[in-house]
């Protein structure tokens, strides 16, 4: 089974699935906190969702507060932090856990996944990168001080898109 079709709510918890938030094409998903020194990448990231979501690519937050708790507001919190200080359009889900035993579906299928130096398992941190193709295979994994607009993380979502 395809991780697009995880069950996870947007943002705003409105029941679908990741292919719902990812449109059913390749997407950088992100777990995403709004208190963190990294917050700055949701430009980088917006910049990312607007110049390839016109070939079906999407980039998707995925709040999470597990981290320093660094993601500790509501999802209406949530939703206005990110539009009115970094004009995110990119399709949010709801807050979730990356690790633990409450770790949500979809990051137990990625978090075998490795980086370029070879890590994988647990999450590290906000801002964990995952390149995955239109059905969902993870094609690459970053770390969250890889910036979203590093000549890595772009050749890996060109060549998601193909």
């Amino acid at each position: 089974m395809s991780i697009q079709s995880t069950s996870i709510a947007r943002l705003d918890g409105t029941p679908g699935t990741l292919r719902d938030l990812t449109g059913g094409g390749p997407a950088l998903l992100v777990n995403v906190a709004s208190k963190c020194g990294l917050t700055p990448q949701y430009t980088a990231l917006e910049a990312l969702h607007e110049e390839y979501s016109p070939q079906g690519f999407a980039v998707v937050g995925l709040p999470c507060n597990q981290f320093g708790g660094q993601e500790p507001g509501t999802s209406e919190e949530i939703a206005e932090f990110c539009s009115a200080t970094y004009g995110v359009s990119f399709p949010m889900s709801e807050k979730i856990a990356v690790n633990g035993a409450d770790r949500h579906p979809l990051y137990e299928a990625l978090v075998d996944t490795e980086d370029e130096s070879g890590e994988s398992g647990d999450i590290r941190w906000n801002f964990e990168k995952f390149v995955i193709d239109g059905d969902g295979a993870p094609l690459a994994r970053f770390s969250p001080q890889v910036t979203p607009d590093d000549e890595r993380v772009v050749a890996a979502v060109r060549a998601a898109i193909g």
